[in-house]
C-alpha cells in the first residue's frame, strides 16, 4: 500500500492513522445505534412502553436528528473549517447523551436521541469532507472502502459492548459509555488531525451560497441519482436495524447470544468493504455496484418464497445465510455510492457531503420505520424491504449510467 503523509502546519498524519481516525469517527454513528439493541427490552419495561413496536423508535429517531444535522454541518464546515464544525457537533452529541441518561419517559428519551443524531452527524459529514479534500475518483472509493472496514468494527462489537455494560450496570450506563468513547475520539482528532480546508478556500456562509450549492447538486444527474440510490438501500438497512433485535433475540430466542450473531452478520459488510477496496481500482465503482445489486435482488426474491412457505419462520441457519449474503452486497454498494455521488462535488465537498447524506437519510427514515412497523413476528417485512428497494436502486442506477 502506498504511504501517504498529510503535512499541514508542520503536523503529520500517516495514511494508516488517517484511515483509523476517520473510520472510528464515522463509527460513532453505528455505536450509538447498535450498542442500544441488547437494552431495548429493558428500556421498554423501565419506561413503561406499552406498544411493542414503539421501542424501535429509539433507533429511528436518531436518524431524524442525523438527517437534519448533516445538512447543517456541511455548509458550516465549508465556512469555518472542518475542525470547528466537528467540535460543535460533539458538544450537541454529549448534550443528547445526557438527556438520554436521565430520561424517565420514552418522550424524553426520543428527544435525547434526536439531539444525539444531530450531533453525531458532524463526525460523519466532516470525515467524508476531509477525505474528499484529499482524494477523488477511484482513489476516494478505495480510501472510503478501507475506512468502512474500520467503521464496520463498531457494529460488530457494539452490541457486545452494550451487553457487557448490562452485566455490571443498567441501560443508562450505555449512554455514559458513548460520552467516554466520544471524548477519546475528540481528543485524538484535536491533537492529530490537521485542518484540510485552508482559509483561502473557505466560502462565506450565506443562504445564497447554500442555495446555489443545493441547486447545483439537485440538478446534477450523477450526484442526485446516486444519492437517491443510497437512500433506497439505507431504507432497507434501517428496516433491518429496526427488526434484527426482535427477530434474533426474541423470535429465535438467542437471548444474550444476540450480540455474537449480530457481529457475525456485520462481518459480512466489513469483508465486502475490504474486498471492494482491493477491486474497485481495477473494475470500477459502477460495475461492482451493479453486480452487487443484481445479486441482492435475486437472493431476496428467492428468499421471499422461502419465507412464505415457512410462514415467516425459516430455520435460523437459513435466515443467517440469507442475511450474510445480502449484507455482503450492501457492503459493496456502500463502499462505492458515497464516492460516486461526491465525485462531481469536490469544489463544494462540505455541503456536498451534507446534502448527499441528508437526502439519503431523509429518504430512508419513513421507509425504514414503515418496514419496522410492519413486523408481526414474520421475517417477511425485512426481506421485502431489501427486494423492493434493491430493485428501485438498480433501476435508478441504470438511468444514471445511461448514455445520452
Amino acid at each position: 500500500m502506498k504511504r501517504f503523509i498529510f503535512k499541514i502546519n508542520d503536523k503529520q498524519l500517516s495514511f494508516g492513522e488517517f484511515v483509523a481516525l476517520s473510520g472510528f469517527l464515522m463509527s460513532l454513528v453505528a455505536l450509538s445505534i447498535d450498542a442500544m439493541l441488547p437494552a431495548l427490552s429493558l428500556i421498554k419495561t423501565d419506561l413503561n412502553v406499552e406498544n411493542e413496536n414503539s421501542i424501535q423508535l429509539i433507533v429511528s429517531f436518531l436518524f431524524i436528528g442525523y438527517s437534519v444535522g448533516q445538512l447543517f454541518y456541511g455548509p458550516i464546515s465549508d465556512s469555518i473549517g472542518r475542525k470547528p464544525a466537528l467540535y460543535l457537533g460533539f458538544a450537541i452529541y454529549f448534550l443528547g447523551s445526557f438527556f438520554s441518561v436521565f430520561a424517565e419517559s420514552l418522550t424524553i428519551m426520543l428527544i435525547g436521541r434526536i439531539l444525539q443524531g444531530f450531533g453525531v452527524a458532524s463526525p460523519r459529514i466532516i470525515s467524508v469532507a476531509i477525505v474528499r479534500d484529499r482524494f477523488s475518483g477511484r482513489e476516494m472509493a478505495k480510501v472510503m472502502s478501507f475506512i468502512m472496514v474500520i467503521f464496520i468494527i463498531s457494529p460488530m462489537i457494539a452490541p457486545a459492548m452494550g451487553q457487557a455494560v448490562l452485566f455490571i450496570a443498567d441501560w443508562r450506563a450505555i449512554f455514559t459509555m458513548f460520552i467516554i468513547f466520544g471524548s477519546i475520539l475528540l481528543t485524538w482528532f484535536f491533537f492529530r488531525q490537521p485542518e484540510t480546508l485552508l482559509r483561502e478556500k473557505r466560502s462565506k456562509f450565506t443562504f445564497k451560497n447554500v442555495w446555489n450549492s443545493l441547486v447545483e447538486i439537485f440538478t446534477n444527474r450523477v450526484s442526485i441519482g446516486y444519492t437517491v440510490v443510497a437512500g433506497f438501500i439505507s431504507s432497507a438497512f434501517l428496516g433491518y436495524l429496526s427488526l434484527v433485535q426482535p427477530i434474533l433475540q426474541v423470535k429465535y430466542e438467542l437471548g444474550e447470544l444476540f450480540p455474537l450473531y449480530f457481529a457475525m452478520l456485520a462481518l459480512a459488510i466489513g469483508l465486502a468493504n475490504y474486498l471492494n477496496g482491493k477491486l474497485v481500482v481495477k473494475y470500477g465503482m459502477v460495475f461492482l455496484t451493479r453486480i452487487a445489486l443484481v445479486n441482492l435482488i435475486l437472493i431476496s426474491f428467492v428468499f421471499i418464497g422461502v419465507a412464505i412457505v415457512t410462514n415467516g419462520s425459516p430455520e435460523l441457519w437459513l435466515f443467517l445465510i440469507y442475511m450474510s449474503t445480502t449484507l455482503f452486497c450492501v457492503g459493496i454498494i456502500w463502499g462505492n455510492l458515497n464516492a460516486m455521488a461526491m465525485e462531481p462535488l469536490g469544489h463544494i465537498a462540505g455541503i456536498g457531503a451534507a446534502v448527499v447524506g441528508f437526502v439519503a437519510t431523509f429518504i430512508s427514515i419513513p421507509f425504514g420505520i414503515l418496514i419496522g412497523q410492519m413486523y408481526t413476528g414474520s421475517v417477511l417485512p425485512m426481506i421485502l424491504g431489501f427486494a423492493v428497494f434493491g430493485t428501485l436502486s438498480l433501476l435508478l442506477l441504470l438511468w444514471v449510467t445511461k448514455k445520452g
